[in-house]
């Protein structure tokens, strides 16, 4: 199958969501029982070796070398898009997943709900993930359509209609950990596209900070900024929080509210005892449009 740095970059959060998984339960910062069945073989024996109490610190501290706080800022993310989608199961007519890599939470939800599910992500990693749901779950649910679609090139609402999407589906949009790998077009391009849904609709998407991309803070991240703006150059999207809720409002979504840092500690961190900071490098965002 054919590689690009951007669509590997599917296997992360998934690890982390699969490392997770070894800690108590009430000490999990997010709680996925599909996260190591989806991953290939190699990452899965990375994740057993992290079972022991002690691997499993050593194994997040090295993690956090590269990235101080991002360990729970992409677990945590993962658990408020779960809260905010289950708050709002009753009014939705669908789910859209945008850059779906191989997060679960469409199988998940399959699992109890025949609500249209449509993941959309590159075509290598559109492929890649038919080939792990049928391994790990043996089909794919009736209710999941997977969606190959370049953001930076095609238009997201006619390809969804091309899988069934309809537009007056009150829908829920998750744009987990992608809009920094696109470019300020495309972010734009997608939002423009999303005009004409349904009221009621609503979104959640993460995004780091553009004074990083700038490379104006780099907030204790040398070595990511290293990697990811000078050496493999993946990021090149980003967004100051004050500036996020008119940026927003100009393609028709109100904010609701915002959670950085500070909101993921107190939300998660603090409850499970667990001894984490939290990066101001991302941020995530939630909208309903109007």
């Amino acid at each position: 199958m054919a590689r690009n740095p951007a669509a590997q970059t599917a296997f992360g959060p998934m690890v982390l969501a699969a490392v997770e998984r070894h800690e108590p339960p009430g000490r999990r910062l997010v709680d996925d029982d599909l996260a190591a069945a989806f991953l290939p073989a190699r990452a899965r024996w990375l994740v057993a070796a992290t079972r022991p109490a002690l691997v499993r610190r050593l194994f997040i501290a090295g993690m956090e070398r590269g990235g101080p706080g991002l360990w729970a800022n992409l677990a945590c993310r993962k658990r408020y898009i779960v809260e905010k989608l289950d708050e709002t199961l009753e009014t939705i007519d669908a789910v859209v997943v945008l850059g779906a890599g191989l997060d679960t939470r469409a199988y998940h939800l399959a699992r109890t709900s025949q609500m249209p599910i449509f993941e959309v992500d590159q075509r290598v990693n559109v492929a890649r993930k038919a080939a792990t749901v049928r391994r790990a779950l043996g089909e794919q649910p009736r209710s999941v359509r997977l969606v190959a679609l370049d953001f930076e090139r095609d238009d997201l609402l006619t390809t969804l209609a091309e899988y069934g999407y309809r537009i007056d589906y009150r829908t829920f949009f998750i744009w987990e950990g992608v809009t920094q790998y696109l470019t300020a077009d495309a972010v734009r391009a997608t939002l423009e596209g999303l005009r004409p849904v349904a009221p009621g609709s609503r979104l959640v998407f993460t995004y780091v900070r553009r004074d990083f991309i700038d490379g104006v803070n780099r907030y204790g991240a040398k070595s990511l900024y290293r990697r990811v703006r000078q050496r493999q150059q993946l990021w090149h999207f980003g967004i100051q929080p004050e500036e996020v809720e008119k940026f927003l409002a100009d393609f028709g979504w109100r904010l609701i509210e915002q959670v950085g840092p500070e909101q993921l500690i107190q939300r998660y961190v603090r409850p499970a005892a667990r001894d984490l900071t939290a990066s101001e490098i991302e941020w995530s965002a939630y909208a309903e449009k109007t």
